[in-house]
C-alpha cells in the first residue's frame, strides 16, 4: 500500500528480484516477471528495490516490525554485496516498517536456506510464536533453541518485550530417507480462522492446534493435513500470496 500526495492510500506492487532460492531451480525468468506482469494488468504503481527477497523470508507484526533470519537473507546466494544494515534499510523502506529483528536459524530439509515462516511467526502485534524442538538428539534442537533465546530478547517498536509462545515441532517427517521441513509455524490466516499444517501425528498435531487456539480465542484454528504437500518442501503459507485489504 502507498500513500499518494493527496493522502489517498492505494495498492502498489513491489517487484523484488527472485532467483529461485539462491539459483536452485532454473530457469526462473518467468517467475521473476510475475509481479511486473500483475502491476501492468492491474494498472497499479510498481517499485523495483533491485535486491533478492522472498515472501517467506520475512514476517511482520503490522505495527512497525519485520522479523527475518540471518541464514536466509545473509546467505551468499541472495545478496552477497549487501551488509545487514543495508538489507535492513531496504526492508524498512519497501515494507514501510521501522524495525528489523533477526533470528539465526532455519530447519532441516528447508531448501530456502531458512525462511522465517518455518520457525517464527507473529500472531498479533505483541505475540510471537517460535518453533521449538524438545529432543536434544534432533538436528533442529540447537538451532531452534538459539532462535528462542534471541526471540525472548526482542522488543517491538515501542521497546516492549514481545510475548514469546513456544510451538513444539512435529516428529520427524521423511520421504525416501530425506528429511522434510515439517513445522506447525507454516500456518496461514484467513477470515475468522487460522489454517495450520498437520502431519498425521495425532498427539503432536492436536497439541500444536491447542496452543494456537489458546492464544487466538477469536479465531477458529483448523488443522489441514499436509503430509503430501510437504513433499514439495513447503506447506500452507508457502503456497499462498497475500494481498493487503483496502
Amino acid at each position: 500500500m502507498v500513500r499518494t500526495r493527496r493522502g489517498k492510500v492505494e495498492r502498489a506492487v513491489v517487484d523484488w528480484v527472485y532467483n529461485a532460492w539462491g539459483g536452485k531451480y532454473p530457469p526462473y525468468g518467468d517467475d521473476d516477471a510475475i509481479p511486473t506482469r500483475i502491476a501492468w494488468l492491474r494498472k497499479i504503481p510498481l517499485f523495483y528495490p533491485g535486491i533478492v527477497m522472498e515472501g517467506g523470508s520475512v514476517d511482520s507484526n503490522g505495527t512497525g516490525m519485520i522479523l527475518t533470519t540471518a541464514c536466509c537473507l545473509l546467505n551468499k546466494n541472495r545478496n552477497p554485496n549487501l551488509t545487514p544494515l543495508q538489507i535492513e534499510r531496504y526492508l524498512k523502506a519497501f515494507y514501510s516498517q521501522q524495525r528489523v529483528a533477526w533470528l539465526e536459524n532455519g530447519i532441516a530439509g528447508d531448501d530456502t536456506d531458512g525462511h522465517v515462516d518455518d520457525v517464527a511467526r507473529f500472531i498479533s502485534p505483541t505475540k510471537l510464536v517460535v518453533a521449538v524442538e524438545s529432543d536434544p538428539r534432533d538436528v533442529n534442537y540447537a538451532g531452534l533453541r538459539e532462535n528462542l533465546r534471541l526471540a525472548k530478547s526482542l522488543k517491538d517498536y515501542s521497546r516492549r518485550y514481545l510475548e514469546v509462545i513456544e510451538l513444539p515441532m512435529p516428529g520427524v517427517v521423511e520421504h525416501r530417507g530425506r528429511r522434510l521441513p515439517a513445522t506447525y509455524a507454516n500456518f496461514y490466516f484467513v477470515n475468522g480462522a487460522l489454517l495450520v499444517p498437520t502431519f498425521g501425528q495425532q498427539r503432536s498435531d492436536q497439541n500444536a492446534l491447542a496452543i494456537l487456539q489458546k492464544h487466538l480465542p477469536r479465531r477458529k484454528v483448523i488443522g489441514i493435513d499436509c503430509t503430501r504437500l510437504i513433499l514439495g518442501r513447503g506447506a500452507i503459507h508457502c503456497l499462498t500470496q497475500q494481498e493487503p485489504p483496502g
